[in-house]
């Protein structure tokens, strides 16, 4: 019966823990690394559409995650097909808007808001300097 079930669901123990590993943040060699293995058998086991229980097990608590969260996590195709076309942050492509060629809106936005902060610190110390001539003129005269 639980075989059947699992036919069912559209599950892939594989791709839920890249997909948890991913949510969490965690590269495949650092999650290698708190398994006692290699990146390459990390990614071989992401490969995988079904593992053992003991495998589920020990990904689980190296994610710190329930081990039924990878046994049932079922695969949206939408989902895979956002995930698989998505850039990450460090692939090169990522770092431009690839439809307008533009950079990232949230990076140019904070690269603004930084160039504006500088503006604001550096009109504040004009000003400081133009209080500090008028005052030593007021103090001159008469």
């Amino acid at each position: 019966m639980e075989t059947k079930e699992r036919t069912l669901k559209n599950t892939h123990h594989g791709h839920a823990i890249k997909r948890i590993r991913h949510t969490l943040g965690i590269k495949q060699e650092v999650l290698a690394d708190m398994m006692g293995t290699t990146q390459a058998r990390i990614s071989n086991y992401e490969q995988k559409k079904e593992l053992e229980d003991e495998m589920i097990n020990r990904f689980a608590k190296a994610l710190n995650v329930v081990p039924e969260l990878i046994r049932e996590l079922e695969e949206d195709p939408v989902t895979v097909i956002i995930e698989n076309n998505t850039f990450e942050k460090g692939s090169g492509a990522a770092y431009y808007n690839v439809i307008n060629n533009n950079p990232d809106p949230v990076d140019r936005f904070i690269e603004l808001s930084n160039e504006k902060t500088a503006l604001y610190e550096r009109m504040l110390e004009l000003e400081k300097e133009k209080n500090a001539l008028l005052e030593q003129l007021l103090k001159e005269r008469p």
